[in-house]
């Protein structure tokens, strides 16, 4: 960076982050604000966060120094039921007007240079406000088919960074889109199997599955694995993260169902921090999980086979999308959660060890479809665009 530049960011740059709440939105966000950190250490940024309360949330971003401030956020529930109803009239005549004014009052004070918006209905009072006050607007997009709230957010976007290749990513005008793949904290690709070995306390001698359910977990995948545990067992070593809400009741049933001798080859967490995932998918041999884009990325960074299983309730089933997109370039294979039965997984999974090359195969093509670097180009864009 020149030193003109360098004086740009080191007078002092705010820069405001939006989205959600849950790890889709938080994990790409912090991922950009190290970069930033990484690539211009002598710059004088503060990082903020403007979106709806979340305590898990709140934790991951104040030990990264990102300052959150939680408003009220509503949803439109796009489906019918007497108590869809109510909840769309509460968050329309309540939820929606106070949040805004929340996030109004918040952006106007704080006056930043730049907000960058991981999109979601969470986001949507910074960015309004964001568009009144005549602040730049940059959206990130996860997956394939983008949803309501990031429709309208793109009419107000300078750039629209998406994470599949711009022919796939549905709605956006092509003009505005940039591809650069799913921003992905760096640490997760610094794992080892020595050290996963170490940390699960893994047997080794049979192939290692890691089941993710995303940080939420994933109950339908939870209760067909439950189903087919002990077969799974005799020939593979499973690290299953089950989700906090799954956990106890995941523990108690393997425990009730296996002998002592398949437990040591089970190793159950109701989440894996940024270290443990790390370790996890390093040793893993197969993945197991969601559709949803950060899952994808992160195991396509690592060059690992999956089978991808999409939550049939995702809004425009963009789950469905984003795994279909990903297994075209022979990385994955597709389980809708309709035909998810505890025979047919089992299936799927035996006949891919039965044939080694075909793990090669999927291995290389998803080291291909990766795209590790996304969070670096999007934070260098970001301060290029602030020191112009």
């Amino acid at each position: 960076m020149s030193p003109q530049k360098q004086n740009k960011v080191s007078n002092g740059v705010k820069i405001l982050f939006t989205g959600g709440g849950t790890g889709g939105h938080i994990f790409p966000i912090i991922a950009i604000v190290r970069e930033i950190k990484k690539g211009y250490p002598r710059g004088e940024f503060q990082f903020f966060f403007l979106g709806p309360k979340d305590k898990w949330a709140t934790s991951f971003l104040e030990k990264e120094g990102i300052k959150p401030k939680f408003i009220l956020a509503g949803k439109i529930r796009r489906y019918f039921s007497i108590l869809a109803f109510f909840q769309n009239l509460v968050d329309i005549l309540i939820k929606f007007p106070i949040g805004f004014f929340q996030g109004f009052w918040y952006v106007f004070f704080l006056n930043p240079d730049i907000i960058f918006s991981k999109g979601g209905y969470g986001s949507l009072s910074a960015v309004i406000s964001g568009r009144i006050l005549q602040v730049p607007i940059f959206l990130h997009e996860s997956d394939v088919s983008p949803g309501l709230a990031n429709r309208l957010i793109s009419r107000w976007a300078l750039e629209i960074f998406v994470s599949f290749p711009v022919e796939k990513t549905e709605y956006f005008p092509k003009e505005k889109m940039i591809s650069v793949g799913n921003p992905i904290r760096k640490e997760i690709l610094g794992g080892s199997k020595e050290k996963a070995q170490k940390l699960f306390q893994l047997r080794e001698g049979k192939p290692i599955i890691l089941i993710l359910g995303g940080s939420q977990g994933a109950k339908k995948i939870n209760d067909i694995l439950i189903l087919i545990l002990a077969q799974l067992l005799k020939d593979f070593e499973l690290i299953h993260q089950t989700g906090w809400k799954n956990y106890r009741e995941i523990s108690i049933q393997s425990k009730a169902l296996l002998a002592q001798e398949f437990l040591s080859y089970y190793h159950l967490l109701p989440f894996l921090n940024e270290k443990e995932l790390a370790q996890a998918l390093a040793a893993s041999d197969l993945v197991i999980g969601r559709a949803g884009s950060g899952t994808i990325f992160e195991i396509a960074a690592l060059g690992k086979p999956a089978i991808l299983i999409p939550l049939p309730e995702a809004a425009q089933s963009h789950q469905l999308k984003n795994a279909y997109s990903y297994s075209q370039s022979g990385a994955a294979i597709v389980i809708e959660q309709v035909n998810l039965t505890p025979r047919f997984l089992l299936g799927q999974i035996k006949n891919l060890f039965i044939l080694p090359e075909i793990l090669k195969t999927m291995a290389k093509a998803a080291q291909q479809f990766s795209r590790p670097e996304a969070s670096k180009i999007i934070a260098n864009y970001l301060v290029e665009y602030l020191t112009q």
